[in-house]
């Protein structure tokens, strides 16, 4: 299929993507990779009046470091992702997740602020980003702001941003203590779409843990339950595996017993993957 008839545009600013995003009574919608909007266009899954591309926007493609955390461009693509042409202060965790993101020539494309904007259920960097306690910088007509990823995302293709706002970038908090990451993913074939995945962070000897589960509802779900028991030490899968189905049974409570299974099945293998983490 073919999309429906739309108006393209490629603006120079930041302030004039905002701008064009933002008229009263015209459908539009930004592009940058193009990866995921481009085949819901030729669908009709999506129709839209204008299309304002933003891939040509620097603003949207810098990358820097500074003590406190690591700052991506919404631009900023899987493959450079996985190529390591970004820092990784997070246990290779970055590079992993990113490499296995559908396949070599999409990843080419498509950009870590395009996956987070749609807000995909099975995306990979939502689960990835609240993890690492990621925080998303947004701008538009009324200036600059930041938000959690966490509360960013809010459902299934759902998230906070406003008439004429654009995604610039996130920051991700560096830890003070050498991270320990583990992550698991389960999908019917190479390159598609993941039925399960899980994200497990500690930092440190004894830190803070936080577990993420997605591709399991319509946003990523933190496993307060799941957390707790790996902080306590404990190093038994089937208390893991208890602790996990009480979080599912509170976040997932129509869950059929193969989800259920599945679930548990990817964070245990997340959290065996954190443990062999040095």
């Amino acid at each position: 299929m073919k999309s429906a008839p739309f108006d393209y545009v490629r603006p120079r600013t930041v302030a004039e993507a905002s701008a064009l995003l933002a008229q009263a009574g015209v459908n539009a919608a930004a592009i940058a990779g193009g990866q995921s909007l481009v085949p819901m266009l030729n669908l009709r899954v999506a129709q839209v009046d204008l299309l304002v591309d933003l891939s040509r926007l620097d603003e949207l493609k810098a990358v820097g470091e500074t003590s406190e955390n690591l700052q991506i461009g919404a631009l900023t693509t899987h493959a450079a992702i996985e190529d390591g042409m970004i820092p990784d202060p997070f246990g290779g965790l970055m590079r992993r997740v990113a490499s296995t993101i559908s396949y070599r020539a999409v990843r080419n494309y498509g950009t870590i602020g395009g996956s987070i904007a749609l807000a995909d259920p099975a995306a990979d960097w939502t689960g990835c980003l609240i993890a690492l306690g990621a925080v998303v910088r947004i701008g538009g007509r009324n200036g600059a702001r930041e938000q959690a990823v966490e509360d960013f995302v809010q459902g299934t293709y759902s998230t906070s941003l406003g008439p004429g706002e654009v995604i610039l970038g996130f920051d991700v908090p560096r830890s003070d203590a050498p991270l320990r990451c583990g992550f698991a993913k389960v999908a019917r074939k190479s390159g598609a779409f993941a039925n399960s995945i899980a994200y497990v962070v500690v930092q440190g000897r004894g830190g803070l843990v936080t577990v993420v589960l997605a591709a399991a509802a319509p946003r990523p779900i933190v496993l307060a339950g799941a957390a707790r028991h790996l902080a306590s030490g404990v190093d038994s899968e089937d208390a893991l595996r208890a602790a996990v189905a009480d979080d599912l049974k509170t976040y997932l409570p129509d869950a059929d017993p193969y989800e259920t299974r599945l679930h548990i099945s990817t964070v245990v293998r997340a959290a065996r993957d954190m443990r062999t983490q040095t």
